[in-house]
């Protein structure tokens, strides 16, 4: 089956990738800031013998469109319908959400708009609760894509050397060679002006997060120096139903780091949710 053409309420395409067996548990994977779904990869190949794993490049990444300017960046609801979009699109049945770093922003834009009612849990790796002003020193680690300014900038040289310093810092131990070069090709794919307006918004999404009622699991590593462990432990918190599981020797990419460990919980997690609906 050929995938389907997904695109934003605002008529943005969006690329996705499908595997797995269709009518299996269904997962919706989530990039991070300036990445793309080949993140994924270790993690769906483990997993897509036993579900229907969907992942999305976020509009502005990767191969889906990047439309000009901070407006289609900056609004909630483009965000929300863009994870809407990919679920209907592939008719995924109370999907677990798989989100990374920014792609907690990204589902809690779904949330706050579409609400959990469609969800079957949501996990975050990694996930951040604020954006812009709203964000607080102890939410964050030297490594921050928010202090790097060169990450910004227009002259080509100076960002894919931030990019490249940005990508290796996000790990406690360094990536194989393969898979750091395909994480800074794919970092170097998402413009500019994207970058800038991923984090021009001023958003406190904690409330959202307190009021999701699906099941949530937080994954963070303890040794992540772009977004604080604190960030995750308080995530889990505030989550009304959710378990919180540090990797220790872990950084920011828990899903790279121990893609073992990171596909087992994940099934678990999704397994359980699927276990106790079948027992209501």
């Amino acid at each position: 089956m050929s995938a389907p053409e997904i695109r934003g309420s605002d008529g943005v395409r969006l690329a996705t990738y499908a595997e797995g067996p269709e009518g299996a548990p269904p997962l919706l994977f989530i990039h991070g800031w300036a990445q793309q779904s080949v993140c994924w990869r270790p993690v769906m190949d483990r997993l897509k013998d036993r579900f229907r794993v969907v992942a999305m490049d976020l509009r502005g990444h990767g191969a889906s469109d990047r439309p000009e300017g901070e407006g289609p960046y900056t609004d909630t609801a483009l965000w929300a319908d863009d994870v809407k979009a990919a679920i209907e699109g592939y008719g995924l049945e109370k999907p677990v959400l798989v989100g990374w770093s920014y792609g907690s922003r990204v589902i809690a834009s779904y949330l706050s708009v579409h609400g959990d009612g469609a969800l079957g849990g949501v996990v975050l790796a990694g996930g951040i609760l604020t954006i812009g002003a709203a964000r607080e020193d102890w939410m964050v680690g030297p490594s921050s894509p928010g202090v790097q300014r060169d990450l910004y900038t227009g002259d080509l040289p100076r960002r894919l050397a931030a990019t490249a310093k940005f990508v290796r810092e996000c790990t406690a131990q360094p990536l194989d060679t393969q898979a750091y070069g395909e994480l800074v090709g794919a970092n170097m794919l998402c413009p500019p002006h994207v970058r800038r307006a991923l984090f021009a918004p001023t958003w406190d999404f904690r409330p959202v997060y307190a009021a999701m009622t699906c099941p949530g699991l937080v994954i963070h590593g303890v040794q992540d120096e772009v977004v604080s462990a604190a960030t995750g432990e308080a995530a889990a918190k505030l989550m009304q139903d959710a378990r919180y599981l540090p990797y220790d020797g872990t950084g920011h990419a828990p899903f790279l780091e121990n893609p073992d460990r990171f596909a087992a919980d994940v099934a678990d997690f999704t397994e359980t949710r699927a276990r106790r609906k079948e027992a209501v």
